[in-house]
């Protein structure tokens, strides 16, 4: 039998329903808007755009395969990815999130969906943590329901439904700013410090980058409340340092993952280098109404009833003339620090993104919502506040009239809102139409977020690059995939003719290609050298589709599959699905020591990495359609424009011919009958990679056809002699290893007997790497260790760096917790046993 001591349930509490109302009405607006759009799951289009599609839903795919058992690798070490890439700094950007383990519950080739359902649990939880955090700052009994209504705004917000809805691991940000903000509250007034403490630690785990922006918000929030609050200086400065000591300890206990992700960071091939723009204040304007999409001004939809509640707010005689101005004056000092340069560097960690530079936005939205709750929850607004709420909003829509970023819809739906908004206030005032009113401020919620999110859905897919849901091709590449792997006696790659940037992390395999934040330095500028492709400036990397790189990395079979026609390739494809297999050495060889750098000619880096001589690179010349000698540019390139080309090279008999052409956009065919090769290439941001052309000998002549205007490599063309190349995989398979054990977590390898040179671990020696208890050397890009002779064991292990320092970090926070909690009760105990007679 429950006594009045103990708590209600939570669903049975007005704020636990409320924050239930609030996650159930997010959720189906999020659906309603998607049905709209027929986004999948709801219709035919795929709602994979951009990173979603390319990042986070193999990545996904990948938790669910260590969830099941079914990973090569574990979670310090990818297998899959790169050749070999470090995985925790990948788990903390991307997975960390306890809402990821969603996915293990869906069937694997259903993984679309699975993130589709997390996207929406996320959401949900978001609408519910702000319901609660409002009930929290200021009780507004007989409101809660309209505390749900603000909650679910606030989860609906515009940089929700047209930003984090395809990048889902910000959503961990949305759920962290109301999270971090009760944390605040809980510290101000001496209240649960453990439980405040591990919210901290959940928020910066789930997502480090949005975390980072949701504590900034949450310090503007509690600093308010500290100037807001009856009490002396003394209380206020004790609230502050509980509150600093707080998340001192959360992020102290996240940083196991958290230093790792950093140093990745650190680690990784640089990125795209933006200046910071602001953008233009009517466009700034236009993104407070609903229908309107952008990539580069702040998304700061939230439904007209959160803003006219939060513009009025000022007006709002009932509620104190502090409270009123400090809040609003909050709201618009953060509004402006989204403009300004400084600020915008301070948001983002002193650093522009590559994306989109308002990802602090929703900590804006947060704000603007606790306004509007604050307006609300003392008193309901009268005429005279409702109107001066309505002309500053009205002020706001008129300044957005020459944006082009206002649609149809726009203002259509903005007035109705409005009418519909000021309408349920002025019947809120009387209890007997509560329910009308709720019923059109809902309404008014749900018909501007459902509109809105139906129209990014579709804008998304008019702008950016998208990705197919799951469906055959990837059901007969995975099963190719299956039926060759043969890991660890040999790598098995998914193919260039890939359907994402992580095709083996998708489909399984064991690739080169990789594409993360967090892809090394050292693996981008390895596959440089070595002729590779890439995307997204060097962080997407391609597959090396060559029978010399696949000798060297020990890809002894291949996938090819029919091009996909969501990568944007327009002409028919209707090759079958095939294997190629390739005899060729164990994952750890032994050569002589390491000669020359790797240079500029990949031909002759791929040569050094295998360590025998297999292509012949003959001089060329370029000429264009009418006869005459292409321009050079510099020393080592030709200059090409618009238009078709002949490439003239000599070959010896029977040779492959190569085609090198990284910075090419368009086509090439070996001679008049060869398959035309299509190159992607427009550096720095595009690379095409090395492509074989066909067979052949003599005097040869490539056809060229430039699309955009680039360049082409003097030693373009490479000629490989295939029989010198069995002779070269024979002599390292006769050396190698004669057993190899692959772990999560390292190689080890038995060599033949009296073994003298460099064992080389066909990987990239990326940093955390050490074989036989000491750092690992570096043999041209990828992993090695001397050998003498008098051992014929290599032992190499993978610990991710940072590692070590972050466990080191989170045994200490956890000490000082522990200390925290349970230091004042042994000291009360302490003091009454002294004061014992």
């Amino acid at each position: 039998m429950r006594t009045p001591s103990m708590p209600k349930p939570m669903l049975r509490s007005p704020r636990g329903r409320g924050a239930a109302l609030a996650a159930l009405l997010t959720v189906a607006i999020v659906c309603a808007g998607d049905a709209v759009a027929r986004s999948y799951p709801f219709g035919p289009h795929t709602r994979s755009v951009n990173d979603l599609g390319n990042q986070f839903v193999p990545f996904h795919t990948r938790l669910w395969d260590l969830l099941h058992g079914r990973a090569d690798g574990g979670l310090l070490l990818n297998w899959q990815s790169g050749f070999g890439s470090s995985f925790l700094p990948d788990f903390g950007t991307y997975l960390s999130s306890p809402f990821a383990l969603l996915v293990g519950v869906f069937p694997r080739d259903r993984i679309d969906l699975a993130v589709y359902a997390v996207t929406l649990v996320k959401t949900g939880v978001a609408a519910a943590a702000m319901t609660w955090l409002l009930t929290a700052l200021r009780r507004g009994r007989g409101r809660e329901w309209l505390a749900a209504v603000l909650g679910a705004s606030y989860a609906l917000c515009g940089w929700s439904v047209v930003e984090a809805v395809y990048n889902p691991m910000w959503l961990d940000g949305l759920i962290a700013f109301p999270l971090l903000c009760l944390a605040g509250e809980w510290a101000r007034t001496g209240r649960r410090p453990v439980l405040g403490t591990l919210l901290v630690t959940l928020a910066w785990v789930s997502n480090f980058y949005t975390a980072y922006m949701a504590t900034l918000g949450a310090a503007l929030v509690l600093v308010v409340r500290l100037l807001l609050e009856d009490g002396t200086s003394r209380e206020r400065v004790r609230g502050l340092a509980r509150a600093v000591r707080t998340v001192l300890i959360g992020i102290g206990l996240a940083a196991p993952v958290l230093v790792p992700v950093f140093l990745g960071t650190r680690h990784a091939y640089p990125g795209w280098n933006r200046a910071f723009a602001p953008a233009a204040w009517p466009d700034a304007a236009a993104r407070l109404l609903p229908a309107t999409y952008s990539f580069f001004s702040p998304a700061l939809f939230l439904g007209t009833g959160a803003l006219l509640l939060a513009c009025a707010l000022a007006f709002h005689r009932a509620v104190p003339r502090a409270e009123r101005f400090v809040w609003a004056g909050l709201v618009a000092v953060v509004a402006l620090s989204l403009q300004w340069g400084p600020t915008h560097l301070l948001w983002h960690a002193f650093a522009t993104p590559n994306g989109s530079p308002y990802r602090q936005t929703f900590v804006l939205s947060g704000l603007v919502v606790i306004a509007a709750w604050i307006s609300v929850a003392t008193a309901w607004p009268d005429r005279r506040t409702l109107l001066g709420g309505a002309v500053v909003l009205a002020l706001i829509a008129a300044g957005a009239a020459s944006s082009t970023l206002i649609t149809g819809w726009t203002y259509p739906l903005f007035a109705a809102g409005l009418l519909a908004v000021i309408g349920a206030l002025v019947l809120a005032r009387n209890g007997r139409f509560a329910v009308l009113a709720a019923l059109l401020l809902v309404g008014a919620q749900a018909g501007q977020a459902a509109a809105t999110t139906a129209y990014a859905d579709r804008q998304r897919l008019n702008r950016l690059d998208d990705y197919a849901p799951w469906g055959e091709r990837q059901d007969l590449q995975a099963a190719a995939v299956a039926r060759a792997d043969g890991w660890p006696r040999y790598r098995t790659d998914p193919g260039l003719e890939q359907s994402t940037a992580n095709d083996p992390l998708l489909v399984g395999g064991q690739g080169g290609a990789y594409y993360s934040s967090h892809t090394p330095d050292v693996l981008t500028r390895t596959f440089l050298a070595l002729g590779a492709g890439w995307t997204s400036n060097g962080r997407a990397l391609h597959s090396l589709d060559n029978p010399v790189t696949d000798a060297v990395f020990s890809v002894g079979a291949r996938v090819h599959v029919p091009r996909d026609p969501h990568q944007g390739w327009n002409r028919p494809d209707d090759r079958p699905v095939t294997v190629t297999r390739q005899d060729v050495p164990p994952l750890v060889t032994v050569r002589p020591a390491a000669g020359a750098r790797l240079g500029r000619s990949p031909f002759r880096n791929q040569e050094k990495l295998l360590g025998a001589s297999v292509y012949t690179v003959p001089t060329t010349t370029l000429r264009s359609a009418d006869g005459t000698d292409a321009t050079g540019e510099g020393a080592y390139d030709y200059r090409v424009r618009p238009g078709t080309y002949t490439l003239s090279a000599s070959c010896p008999a029977n040779s492959e011919v190569y085609l090198w052409a990284p910075d090419l956009f368009g086509r090439a065919q070996l001679g008049a009958s060869g398959e035309q090769a299509d190159f992607r290439g427009e550096l720095p941001g595009r690379r095409a990679g090395m492509r074989m052309l066909g067979t052949g000998g003599g005097q040869l002549a490539v056809s060229l056809r430039a699309a955009r205007a680039g360049t082409v490599p003097r030693g373009a063309v490479g000629c490989l002699d295939r029989g010198r190349l069995a002779d070269a995989v024979s002599g390292l398979k006769r050396t190698g290893a004669t057993i190899v054990d692959v772990t999560d977590s390292g190689v080890r390898a038995q060599l033949p007997p009296h073994t003298e040179g460099v064992a080389v671990l066909a990987a990239p020696r990326i940093a955390g790497w050490s074989c036989d208890g000491r750092p690992a050397d570096s043999y041209l890009g990828l992993v090695a260790v001397p050998v003498s002779g008098d051992r014929t064991t290599v032992d190499c292990t993978f610990r991710p760096p940072g590692l070590r320092a972050g466990s080191f970090a989170g045994a200490g926070a956890l000490a000082t917790l522990l200390a925290t909690a349970f230091a004042p009760a042994a000291l009360t105990r302490v003091r009454r046993r002294r004061a014992r007679p």
